[in-house]
């Protein structure tokens, strides 16, 4: 008998003796994650155009933490069916990951359409569905081509339009084959710390291109569903977009500082989703007033933060069908002072100060710790806030040292899945998936190979860039498999899932 049959009867029958206490529906799905620049390598093989963040590693090795650079990464281009087997060994119900605009479209315009890569996601694709695993699939993971960089990028409106004839490629090739569409992943994050900071393109143009970039991407997400509801509906897939929420907790009871975390909150999730979610649309109120205001203090004649039109308005609101959420951890939010720098700035605009408590579980992260409640907290405030929208949780996870016995990992997934439980069975939230960030060891952008995420731990020393299940990987295939969590998880005796 297989050490994987011995395992999984192990598992099934661990996780049943043990009376679980919380247990999913089900058909409630669990699934992988992972992202084309951090896993894909080939960076320039079989017509495949540049990259921003081939570009900006390149050019800037001094800047990413352990001077690396995603040119092989985990080399799944060559190695995918490795990792749809290791996907089919959890058990899972999906794996999410995305395409590469610039191996489709190497210059990314319409124009010029690289075979190889379609043939590419075709098999891969195909590769999952024979394994009868689901392909979750986001259009824009933070690589946009290099070439429509030179153009502006993400800044200059034009983009909506090329973003437009991508996405309709992709329905075209790919729409009878993928049922969930993401269009972006964490806007936020790649327009403010990529336009505003130090991330690719590193413009390092906060409270202004961040805010050009953020109001693009609205626009080409709200068309390029529209498009998919005039031309595509007929493929009866659903398409969302993946925003990212921290949790945001007041430092304190006082108004102040009650005050100051629900303006951070709109500043972060609500940027984008308000416009899309909200019954009115828009931007925030408070996002409007505080950048208005502060750009006429410092002598603009207009507001940075752009506006839309009634029409876009009317476009970008409830342009989804399922919201995607990533979400990692908890931050404590005090009032700021209040003072307003002449230079424009995202977080002068939302003028408060973040921390986390010393005592929270730290990770290998600077910025993640611990703090399961958060993320009911989060799931809890977007029902309350938009009319409890259907959620599929596209990211949750944390790095820690490598090695196979991960048991600091493992209690992270099972308190965030506690913590999952009670939004779904005690506060009625709409959550209808779970998604681990990841299924490997990836390339963590400004951080390179010194995060590890993974399911599966990569060797990176080795000539083949050998995957090896951890401790966790059996875990979270107990509960995929079984529906439910299990109150005492044998941390010795189980076979590793390869």
């Amino acid at each position: 008998m297989s050490k994987l049959i011995l395992f999984i009867l192990w598992a099934v029958i661990r996780a049943y003796a043990a009376t679980p206490k919380q247990c999913f529906e089900n058909m409630f799905p669990f699934g992988v994650a992972s992202a084309v620049f951090q896993t894909e390598g080939a960076w320039n093989m079989s017509g495949k155009g540049e990259s921003i963040w081939d570009r900006y590693t390149h050019n800037h090795p001094e800047l990413v933490f352990d001077h690396t650079n995603a040119d092989v990464a985990t080399d799944s281009y060559h190695k995918y069916r490795d990792d749809v087997r290791n996907v089919k060994k959890l058990g899972v119900t999906f794996y999410r990951f995305s395409i590469a605009w610039s191996r489709i479209l190497p210059t990314g315009l319409i124009n010029e359409i690289n075979e190889e890569g379609l043939k590419y996601y075709h098999e891969l694709i195909d590769e999952l569905l024979k394994a009868g695993i689901y392909p979750v699939v986001t259009m824009y993971h933070w690589d946009l081509p290099q070439s429509l960089q030179d153009l502006g990028g993400w800044t200059n409106p034009i983009i909506v339009d090329y973003f437009v004839d991508y996405a309709r490629l992709l329905f075209q090739n790919f729409g009878i084959k993928v049922s969930h569409w993401l269009t972006f992943n964490e806007p936020r994050s790649f327009c403010h710390d990529g336009y505003g900071g130090y991330n690719a393109p590193g413009s390092r143009s906060s409270g202004l291109e961040d805010y050009l970039c953020g109001h693009n991407v609205l626009r080409a997400h709200a068309m390029t569903f529209r498009m998919y509801e005039r031309e595509f509906s007929h493929l009866k897939a659903y398409v969302g977009i993946a925003l990212d929420m921290v949790w945001l907790e007041p430092a304190t009871t006082s108004a102040d500082d009650q005050k100051a975390a629900e303006t951070a909150r709109q500043f972060t999730f609500g940027w984008f989703g308000h416009p899309i979610l909200s019954e009115e649309g828009d931007y925030p109120q408070v996002m409007r007033e505080v950048i208005d205001r502060n750009s006429i203090h410092q002598g603009f004649f207009r507001s940075r933060l752009p506006t839309f039109t009634p029409e876009e308005v009317a476009m970008i609101k409830k342009s989804y069908h399922f919201l995607g959420l990533n979400h990692y951890t908890t931050k404590l939010v005090t009032k700021g002072s209040g003072n307003i720098s002449n230079k424009p700035s995202y977080e002068d605009d939302m003028g408060v100060k973040m921390s986390q408590k010393p005592t929270w579980p730290k990770t290998n992260a600077t910025w993640i710790n611990v703090v399961p409640w958060g993320f009911r907290k989060t799931l809890k405030w977007i029902k309350n806030s938009f009319n409890n929208p259907p959620v599929f949780i596209t990211e949750n996870g944390a790095p820690f040292e490598a090695g196979l016995q991960d048991v600091k990992r493992v209690n992270y997934i099972e308190a965030y899945l506690r913590s999952l439980h009670d939004a779904i069975y005690k506060d009625g939230c709409r959550v209808m998936a779970y998604t681990y960030w990841s299924l490997m060891d990836n390339y963590e952008w400004m951080w390179g190979y010194s995060e590890r995420f993974g399911l599966f731990e990569v060797d990176y020393k080795s000539s083949n860039l050998t995957r090896s299940a951890r401790l966790s990987a059996a875990f979270y295939s107990t509960v995929a498999r079984t529906k439910c969590i299990p109150d005492n998880f044998n941390y010795y005796n189980y076979y590793i899932i390869n």
